[in-house]
């Protein structure tokens, strides 16, 4: 199973989706097909709103880092932020935002924590290069570095409720013992 797999989980069919960060809309064709969810996507990058046109996903061109004020509150049963959080000024602001705008927030992040990072940078002496991690600290597109317990932190100042964690460690599901240690990525349900 993917990622995406997960995701697609534990989303409702028929609902409205928002997908932030959604690239080439890979995630909202899925929903889609397989969830018949109405689905739109959000998107910095001009390639990436380029080939979810050509698919014919509905997309925005936005900031992430602005937030969602075009969004009214409320106005999705579901808002989707995968593998990006780590990359935004605000993370915190945008948490806030997620669950404005959706019922829900569906968070998908990898896990700095996980033992192969801690090796490499605690033995190694060199940043986490790995198949969870691909970049060097000098390209890396990640400003954050946080752990689950650091996110499920966040969530206690921010009043808001996790009512679902997924560990996963390479795209399988892992029980949720030593989460920190062994998962290389979380999947959340989150909302107020």
């Amino acid at each position: 199973m993917s990622v995406f797999d997960h995701i697609i989980a534990m989303v409702e069919p028929g609902s409205t989706v928002l997908d932030l960060g959604c690239d080439d809309g890979t995630l909202l064709k899925r929903l889609a097909q397989e969830k018949q969810v109405i689905g739109r996507g959000v998107d910095i990058d001009d390639r990436s709103i380029q080939e979810c046109i050509r698919k014919g996903i509905s997309v925005f061109h936005g900031d992430l880092d602005e937030g969602l004020k075009d969004h009214p509150s409320g106005s999705y049963d579901y808002v989707i932020l995968s593998r990006t959080l780590q990359q935004v000024r605000n993370p915190a602001h945008l948490l806030e935002e997620i669950i404005r705008v959706g019922r829900r927030g569906i968070v998908n992040y990898p896990n700095f924590a996980y033992l192969l990072n801690r090796f490499q940078l605690g033995l190694g002496g060199r940043m986490p290069v790995n198949r969870n991690i691909p970049y060097s600290w000098h390209n890396t597109p990640n400003i954050h570095f946080f752990t689950h317990k650091d996110f499920r932190e966040l969530c206690r100042e921010k009043h808001i409720r996790i009512t679902k964690e997924l560990f996963l460690h390479r795209k399988n599901p892992i029980p949720p013992l030593w989460p920190n240690l062994l998962a290389t990525d979380v999947c959340c349900l989150i909302q107020r």
